[in-house]
């Protein structure tokens, strides 16, 4: 009897000794530094939030220190780094690139896609370049404008660009951009993917682009309207976060206008390929 109620005493000490402190009305504080500053737990009225890269003034943001953003960053990226096996023996390497520099909310966006036909004499049969500036408009979205320069198909083009690149709902990545052309004509691209997660490190990414154009441009092969669909699939295996080689399937169709008029010219106008690829950022 006499062990149980040393048991009952020393279990119940702590409790009493909590309910004292709070009868006196002091908090439990134990737990925190002696410096430790108590802030308000909403902005005051007419106090604007400390950026770190503007004047690192830890006391006059609400007694906390600043968040460590709007420095420099600068990163690079292969999306797309790949083989393609296509219909008819046509062996094609494809790239899509990009890399910025900027902070949280201003970037300078450097982008490059292009495929070159392999055992080919004019292999390279698309490229372009684009320079973007890039500015936050919210958590997941960025407007970005600048220009595109087209080295191939042949004459060359420049045209302005105006787009959207971030995060849609359900976490859809998305990519679409309008181009106006030197001599005036308007066109979009349009790219999103999405990133299944079978485990931590092999996922699947379907992907779709379209083409659009606004006008009749046959010297390119283009069409008003729809001009092509391109739908793939990717099992990427992510050996670390930088380095994730994959394989996958990609289907290619030309169509609207664009494809019923490539087809009267006995040109092929859908092909289906077999992909392995890497992706890559530092």
């Amino acid at each position: 009897m006499k062990r149980f109620v040393l048991l009952l005493v020393f279990a119940f000490l702590p409790v009493l000794s909590l309910a004292a402190d709070e009868k006196s009305g002091e908090p439990v504080t134990d737990y925190f530094p002696a410096d430790y500053p108590e802030a308000p737990s909403v902005r005051p009225e007419g106090q604007g939030i400390v950026k770190y890269a503007e004047d690192g003034d830890s006391k006059g943001n609400f007694g906390r220190h600043p968040v460590h953003d709007n420095q420099l960053f600068a990163t690079f990226k292969t999306d797309r780094f790949e083989h393609q096996w296509k219909e008819h023996g046509v062996e094609v390497f494809l790239w899509d690139v990009q890399g910025w520099i900027g902070e949280d909310y201003n970037k300078l966006y450097l982008k490059s896609e292009g495929e070159v036909l392999l055992e080919d004499s004019h292999p390279v049969e698309e490229a372009d370049l684009e320079l973007l500036y890039s500015r936050a408009l919210s958590k997941f979205w960025d407007v970005q404008f600048g220009f595109r320069q087209d080295f191939r198909p042949r004459p060359q083009r420049t045209f302005a660009a105006l787009g959207i690149q971030g995060l849609a709902p359900y976490w859809f990545e998305v990519d679409a951009t309008a181009y106006l052309s030197e001599d005036g004509d308007l066109s979009a691209a349009v790219e999103a993917e999405y990133e299944i997660m079978l485990t931590q490190r092999l996922h699947v990414i379907p992907r779709l682009e379209m083409g659009l154009s606004l006008q009749d441009v046959p010297e390119y092969e283009q069409w008003q309207g729809i001009t092509d669909l391109t739908l793939g699939a990717r099992l990427r295996y992510q050996i670390s976060r930088k380095l994730a080689p994959y394989v996958g399937l990609t289907w290619h169709r030309k169509i609207g206008e664009t494809g019923h008029n490539l087809k009267k010219v006995g040109d092929d106008i859908d092909t289906l390929g077999a992909v392995v690829g890497v992706k890559l950022w530092f």
